[in-house]
């Protein structure tokens, strides 16, 4: 059957485009409307993104597992179920580009955060490690919750994604793949943060039980790739890992960027997948099937490249990477504020009743795996 190719661009279509009209005023007038579109709900975006950011610079919201993306789309879920529907007439197409567009664009930018140095750092078993527990997490996922629990495919996806994968960023990079709703997202965010939360303190715990076990080999360098193969956010990993040594830290940290960084590849991989069901599940029609590709995680790849063989100044790169956090903030903020808590509370406890089961698998298979890997190819 043929198909048509239907891309995920980093700018959607919402941006002006050059024009020149009648008295030759040309693409300001389009900027000056885009602006007048939008700058309402960036501003608010804005000021929730700031106020996330700073929150995120207390010491203890950070061991406790509140990153400044989780503050952030807090924020807007409190401004969004209370006095949003005032502001909405003006600021929700603003708030609409910051969701669709400053996600994508923050989504390539954090490129910047990884290289090809870090897979060298985990070796080969690390490597490895990595994609096992990636594709056992969201394969389980698919399994439990849809085959089992009859949940509906796009939170299952989001769910997977954020707890194999990298967290809150896994789950908002999904969203243009499964075109998932803000209510589906906002549900998959919260089992990051409820389950990444207790991660923080059982892990410290799990490690005094393996001196004495010795399940997974190899020291606090070793139990650092177990908890940064496993953990769902980097903050969470962080926060977990230097509760143990410095040692532990640095491992954990250099295994989840590892892990980041087959966001590309899963998100690939995931659109081709979604696209064969559609043709699978199709009825016969004249109308082609859709492949969505998404380029923004060809972008990132490309991002993490340059950064790998021509990296920047620290002065720019702390600039850009500081730039990136306030986007990929002001997205979380937007979702926040698309989000319905009577959406939420339709969905039960069905998609955290799946995450805890997701959680279990990272704990156990994780050290299974990690302790397989480590004995094999170590």
């Amino acid at each position: 059957m043929p198909y048509s190719i239907h891309p995920v661009n980093i700018l959607s279509a919402n941006l002006p485009t050059p024009s020149i009209d009648s008295n030759g005023q040309g693409q300001g007038g389009n900027w000056l409307a885009f602006i007048s579109r939008n700058l309402s709900g960036l501003a608010l975006c804005s000021a929730l993104a700031t106020i996330g950011i700073w929150l995120g610079e207390f010491e203890w919201l950070q061991l406790h597992g509140f990153g400044t993306l989780t503050l952030a789309i807090i924020g807007g879920i409190l401004v969004g179920n209370t006095f949003y529907h005032r502001l909405a007439p003006t600021a929700n197409t603003g708030v609409q580009f910051a969701k669709q567009n400053l996600l994508r664009l923050g989504i390539v930018m954090y490129g910047l955060r990884l290289s090809t140095h870090d897979i060298g750092q985990v070796g080969l078993a690390g490597i490895v490690t990595d994609a096992l527990v990636l594709s056992s997490t969201f394969t389980l996922a698919y399994l439990i919750g849809v085959k089992c629990l009859g949940m509906d495919r796009k939170t299952v996806a989001l769910i997977g994604a954020g707890s194999s994968i990298c967290g809150a960023a896994a789950v908002m990079a999904t969203e243009p793949i499964v075109r998932g709703r803000s209510e589906q997202v906002t549900i998959a965010v919260a089992t990051v943060v409820v389950f990444g939360t207790l991660a923080i303190f059982l892990y410290p715990a799990l490690f005094d039980l393996n001196q004495y076990w010795q399940l997974i080999p190899g020291g606090p360098d070793q139990f650092g790739i177990y908890i940064g193969s496993t953990v769902h956010e980097v903050a969470q990993v962080m926060a977990a890992a230097r509760s143990i040594d410095t040692h532990a830290a640095d491992t954990a940290v250099i295994a989840k960027m590892v892990r980041v960084m087959m966001l590309a590849p899963f998100l690939i991989l995931l659109s081709i997948g979604i696209s064969k069901g559609a043709v699978k599940h199709q009825e016969k029609t004249i109308a082609k099937p859709k492949i969505t590709i998404p380029w923004f995680a060809f972008a990132f790849i490309g991002v993490v490249l340059l950064n790998s063989f021509m990296p920047l100044s620290v002065k720019l790169k702390t600039t850009i990477t500081e730039l990136d956090t306030f986007f990929l903030a002001m997205a979380m903020a937007a979702l926040g504020l698309s989000t319905h808590i009577s959406s939420i509370k339709k969905a039960g406890l069905t998609p955290l009743f799946l995450a805890l089961i997701l959680f279990t698998w990272l704990v156990v298979g994780g050290a299974l795996i990690n302790r397989w890997a480590f004995n094999l190819l170590s």
